[in-house]
């Protein structure tokens, strides 16, 4: 699953990590119900904030139930039932996430990387991806959205890219993306009922693209020049820094334009706000390796308080509090059994998506693949995430004095 907006569960409240999960399986079973089994590998991150957009936006005369139904146990989520969205947001962003999957398929396929390199695979991998296209064009104009914008820049992408060379503003490379992703954006405000808010959004989603196509560069740079692929940083020699920059500038973009947006009221804001400002802080740290992912202080183990010094010497060192009991353990079993019983958790995709499901072999509880937490990575001896990942803290560091309240801790 592609896409910057990678939110670590300890970052999100119980309460908003259920809304965005909701939404994630929404997109999922919206690809799935339009356009078959297959399209459910288009789901991805971003993707999901199109549909986040427009519930946000939509006034909830009609109850919550008007944008929420229960689905049945699947085994992404572990063989277990949950409430999920659906409607026109979901699938708006199905039909942008087919056109994007189409566009990140392609892009592999020129690439030649991995399995792509052979003609066989690659004809089919062009097959699929404009199969998608067209999937993509049909539910949009459905639902009014014309999905030519997208169709178009993908083409002219490959042209742009073709002709950039040394000197090449990284910006004009950027601009087919950040068209694409601005339409999409903006047209949430149209299905929502708010025209008033189309402008801004759509400035949102122009500076979001440019994000994703800029992190995206500096994650691939060093596989890129290992393999010879193009990648724009390198090709029009850009300096790092100058596109740290140019990342920094876009997220401060996005939280101003944000702010012009009006929301149907401040609850139903509150994801799109932590998504689109607080976590693409985090995907521009963790794509350059500054900081830490989440954004949190505290990761030597101590506060920026409890380092200053008192009046008469360093304060006294409290014994650490007794470690709480373990969790409960689950039955042991031998090599070939517990295979056997791993098979089974693999097949039924609870080794990826199931937290925590149970260690077949030692009994203990294990995380998900999916549930895999990014934000500590940088944690020295804090004693765990559980200390360093304190999803209170999520407006601390807004840079500019972000008066937001997300609330995100539900207390």
């Amino acid at each position: 699953m592609f896409g910057i907006i990678r939110p670590c569960r300890h970052r999100l409240s119980e309460a908003m990590r259920t809304e965005w999960m909701a939404h994630l399986c929404g997109l999922c079973l919206a690809l799935k119900g339009d356009h078959g089994q297959m399209a459910r590998i288009a789901t991805n991150y971003d993707g999901l904030v199109i549909s986040v957009l427009v519930e946000a936006q939509s006034p909830r005369t009609e109850g919550v139930g008007a944008w929420r139904r229960t689905a049945g146990p699947c085994a992404l989520r572990g063989m277990r039932s949950a409430s999920v969205a659906h409607g026109e947001g979901a699938r708006l962003a199905a039909s942008v996430s087919l056109v994007l999957a189409s566009a990140k398929m392609r892009d592999h396929v020129e690439d030649r990387d991995g399995l792509l390199a052979r003609r066989p695979v690659a004809a089919a991998a062009r097959r699929m991806a404009a199969r998608w296209d067209r999937a993509g064009a049909r539910t949009g104009s459905e639902l009014g959205f014309d999905t030519a914008v997208l169709v178009d820049a993908v083409e002219r992408q490959s042209g742009i890219e073709a002709l950039a060379g040394a000197g090449t503003p990284l910006l004009a490379v950027t601009e087919p993306t950040e068209t694409a992703t601005a339409a999409a954006f903006g047209y949430t405000a149209v299905l929502a009922g708010r025209p008033a808010n189309k402008a801004p959004l759509e400035e949102a989603g122009r500076l979001f693209g440019r994000l994703a196509h800029l992190l995206d560069a500096v994650e691939d740079l060093a596989e890129d020049a290992r393999t010879g692929a193009w990648n724009p940083v390198a090709a029009t020699g850009t300096d790092l820094v100058e596109v740290r920059r140019l990342c920094d500038d876009a997220v401060h973009g996005v939280r101003l334009a944000l702010r012009e947006a009006d929301f149907g009221s401040k609850a139903q804001g509150r994801l799109a706000h932590v998504l689109l400002v607080h976590e693409l802080e985090r995907a521009v740290d963790r794509a350059f390796g500054s900081g830490n992912a989440c954004g949190h202080g505290g990761h030597s183990g101590q506060s920026a308080h409890s380092k200053q010094q008192a009046s008469f010497g360093p304060p006294p060192v409290m014994p650490p509090p007794p470690a709480p009991p373990g969790p409960p353990r689950g039955p042991q079993r031998d090599l070939l059994s517990g295979c056997l019983v791993w098979t089974g958790l693999f097949c039924t995709c609870q080794v990826c998506c199931k937290d925590p499901y149970t260690d077949p072999w030692t009994g203990w509880p294990r995380e998900g693949w999916c549930y895999k937490c990014d934000c500590c990575d940088s944690c020295d001896g804090c004693g765990g995430c559980g200390d360093c990942c304190n999803c209170c803290d999520c407006c601390s560091n807004c840079g500019d004095g972000c008066d937001c309240d997300c609330s995100c801790c539900d207390c």
